[in-house]
């Protein structure tokens, strides 16, 4: 057994990487595939998300308090699963998600609301083929947090083309979830060295309510420090 973490920390700090990007002026609140056919456990595709389906809640309940936007992503293919390409291919459990079917439905527990925007998807990225990054900028977004599933998958590939399309991304600890530990805590290990600042709910809540004013940068990096102090065990240790 061999832990990484505290080796590839020092490595990453010692070379410039995982810096704090901070909040901007506007956030969205982004659900990644909270949908039926990932947060059923029963399903092939699914896995038990509910205490992260939670926090996505009370993160969601903030947001809409605010009057800040909010935004859902769903997973919906045609029924021959044409425009699947090889992503279908490469994980035939997505047949399961045909659009029209109750499979690509946001979950019950965070059906959105009239005037939210609900972004269809083919692939892992929120915003690869999809109008997701325009209605957003409609909006005047600048900030995106994100909350969803899976963390290795679409979280991943989302908080990427999020940093790439220009917004400050945030990805939501406690409110992201994966089918394994492991994928899920290297993953987050990543995203905060390269893409986005990874923290719990409660410090986006905290950011929140000192009236969406700019993080404190010292604080961030102590925020930071903490976390990769505590790296979940699951990640830290490959055979």
């Amino acid at each position: 057994m061999h832990d990484w973490t505290a080796e590839t920390r020092t490595e990453y700090e010692g070379k410039g990487f995982a810096s704090r990007a901070g909040f901007g002026r506007k956030p969205a609140l982004l659900v990644i595939d909270f949908i039926n056919g990932f947060t059923d456990p029963g399903t092939d595709l699914g896995g038990d998300f509910t205490s992260e389906v939670e926090a996505t809640g009370r993160l969601r309940t903030a947001f809409r308090a605010a009057g800040l936007p909010v935004a859902y992503t769903t997973v919906a293919y045609h029924p021959d699963l044409s425009d699947g390409g090889t992503f279908v291919r490469k994980v035939p459990a997505l047949g399961l998600l045909v659009r029209g079917t109750a499979w690509t439905e946001v979950d019950d527990r965070l059906r959105p609301e009239p005037g939210e925007i609900v972004v269809e998807k083919q692939f892992a990225s929120a915003f690869f083929g999809t109008e997701l990054d325009a209605r957003l900028k409609g909006f005047g977004v600048d900030t995106l947090v994100l909350t969803g599933c899976t963390t290795s998958g679409c979280v991943r590939a989302s908080a990427i083309d999020s940093m790439q399309y220009g917004y400050h991304t945030i990805v939501a600890r406690d409110a992201v979830g994966d089918r394994a530990a492991g994928p899920h805590e290297a993953n987050l290990f990543d995203i905060d060295a390269k893409y986005g600042d990874v923290m719990d709910s409660r410090e986006v809540l905290a950011w929140m309510e000192r009236s969406g004013e700019p993080a404190d940068p010292e604080r961030a990096v102590d925020d930071f420090r903490r976390w990769w102090g505590s790296a979940g065990q699951a990640a830290a240790t490959v055979r």
